[in-house]
C-alpha cells in the first residue's frame, strides 16, 4: 500500500495533536484512573478524526479504511494505549454497524453527534461467562408494544462510565444462537441502566471501564440497527474492523519502544562498553523490528482487501493474533535490557508492558483467533 501526501498530510496532524493535546496529560490521566472523554473527544471530532472512513452525510469524511490506517499508526505516538484503545471503541468498535446498516433517523440521531465528538460511544458484547463467546450471551430484549425492554448486563466496557449510548448485542428471539440477536442503540442514561461500578485493571490505567447493569430499560425497536435476527453477523463485521485498528495502533508503539531501548543501550555503560555493543542485545532489537516490519506488512495488505470489499477475517484474525504475541514479546525484551530501571513505573517501557496485554485477551483471545485461522485453514475439528 502506497500512502498518499494526503495520507502522510493526515498523519503528521494526527501526530501534532496528540503531541499537544494528549501526551502532556496521559501521566495526570493514568494517576486519575480516567481521561475527560467528552472534552477530548470534542477536540478530536471538531479535526475530524472520529469520522474518517463515515458517511459524508453524516459528517465523516467518506475516506477509505487506508487513511484510518494512517490514523491509527499516529495514534500509537500515544504515550499509553488507553486512549488510542477508548479513541478506537468510539469510531471502530461501537459505529461501523451504525454507520453501515443504521437507519438514516438512527444515524442522525446517534453517528452524526459521535463524529462530531458530541457523544461518547461504548460497545456492549461481553459479559460475565461470554467474553470471547460471544454467542452465548444472555443478555435479552423482549418486545412490548413498539419498545423493547432490555435486561441482564455487561461487562469490561471500555468508556463505560462516561459514555452517552452503547451499542448493545442482545437476544431478541429464541431461535439459534447465531441468528437470535440484534445490534441495539441503548442510551445510558435510560432508566434502568445502571453503572455498578468502575473496575480497576492491572493496564490501560487512563481507560474507564465498567460493568453496567440493565433493569426492565425501555428503548424504542426503531433503535435496532438494521435486520432483527442479524445482531450477531453485525457484530462478527465490526469485530474485523476493531481487530485492525488494535493492529495498527500498536506498530507504531512498538517502534518506539524499541527506538527507545536503544538510545537507553547506547548511553547506559556496562563493563567498560554500551551495553548495545553486545551482540545478544542489537541481535535482538534487530529481530524485534523485523517481526514489526512483517506485521506492518500484514496488516497494510488486509487494508487492501478491505478497501477492495473483500472478506479480511482471515488476515485480521492473524494479524490480531500475532500484534498481541508481539506485542508482549517486544515489552518484554526492551524492559529487561533497561535493568532495575525496566522494573520502575517511571520507566514508559512498564506501561506498555502493562498495556499491551490486554491485546491478547480484548476482541476476541488468541485462542479464539486461532481457532478462526484454524477454520479457515480446514484444520479445525467438525462437529459430531
Amino acid at each position: 500500500m502506497l500512502f498518499t501526501n494526503e495520507h502522510r498530510a493526515l498523519s503528521e496532524s494526527v501526530k501534532k495533536f496528540v503531541a499537544t493535546q494528549i501526551n502532556p496529560y496521559v501521566d495526570e490521566w493514568e494517576k486519575e484512573g480516567i481521561f475527560p472523554a467528552h472534552e477530548l473527544f470534542k477536540k478530536m471530532g471538531d479535526k475530524g478524526f472520529l469520522g474518517i472512513a463515515k458517511p459524508e452525510q453524516f459528517g465523516g469524511m467518506g475516506l477509505d479504511w487506508s487513511y484510518n490506517l494512517a490514523f491509527c499508526e499516529a495514534m500509537g505516538e500515544v504515550n499509553g494505549g488507553s486512549i488510542p484503545m477508548a479513541v478506537g471503541v468510539q469510531t471502530d468498535m461501537a459505529t461501523p454497524a451504525l454507520a453501515k446498516q443504521g437507519s438514516d433517523a438512527l444515524r442522525e440521531e446517534f453517528l452524526v453527534p459521535a463524529i462530531a465528538g458530541d457523544y461518547v460511544a461504548c460497545i456492549g458484547v461481553s459479559e460475565p461467562g461470554a467474553g470471547s463467546d460471544v454467542a452465548s450471551i444472555r443478555t435479552h430484549a423482549r418486545k412490548d408494544g413498539d419498545d423493547y425492554i432490555i435486561n441482564g448486563g455487561k461487562m469490561w466496557i471500555t468508556n463505560g462510565t462516561q459514555a452517552d449510548f452503547m451499542c448493545l448485542l442482545a437476544n431478541t428471539g429464541d431461535g439459534p444462537v447465531h441468528k437470535n440477536k440484534s445490534l441495539i442503540v441503548l442510551p445510558l442514561k435510560s432508566k434502568g441502566v445502571t453503572i455498578a461500578r468502575k473496575l480497576d485493571k492491572l493496564g490501560m490505567r487512563a481507560s474507564d471501564t465498567a460493568e453496567i447493569w440493565f433493569e426492565d430499560v425501555r428503548v424504542p425497536q426503531r433503535y435496532r440497527i438494521g435486520e432483527e435476527g442479524m445482531g450477531f453477523i453485525y457484530q462478527m463485521q465490526q469485530f474485523q474492523e476493531e481487530r485492525l485498528w488494535g493492529a495498527a495502533c500498536n506498530l507504531r508503539y512498538m517502534d518506539i519502544a524499541v527506538q527507545e531501548v536503544i538510545t537507553y543501550t547506547r548511553d547506559r555503560q556496562a563493563f567498560g562498553k554500551s551495553l548495545l555493543d553486545n551482540q545478544v542485545v542489537h541481535f535482538r532489537l534487530a529481530e524485534l523490528q523485523t517481526e514489526i516490519e512483517a506485521l506492518r506488512s500484514m496488516v497494510y495488505r488486509a487494508v487492501e482487501q478491505m478497501i477492495n470489499g473483500e472478506d479480511v477475517t482471515y488476515l485480521a484474525s492473524m494479524a490480531k493474533l500475532k500484534t498481541g504475541r508481539l506485542c508482549r514479546e517486544v515489552a518484554d525484551s526492551c524492559l529487561q535490557y533497561y535493568g532495575g530501571m525496566g522494573f520502575m513505573n517511571e520507566t514508559p517501557i512498564t506501561r506498555m508492558y502493562r498495556d499491551t496485554r490486554l491485546t491478547s485477551i480484548g476482541g476476541g483471545a488468541d485462542e479464539v483467533m486461532l481457532g478462526i485461522i484454524a477454520k479457515f485453514m480446514g484444520t479445525f475439528p467438525e462437529k459430531r
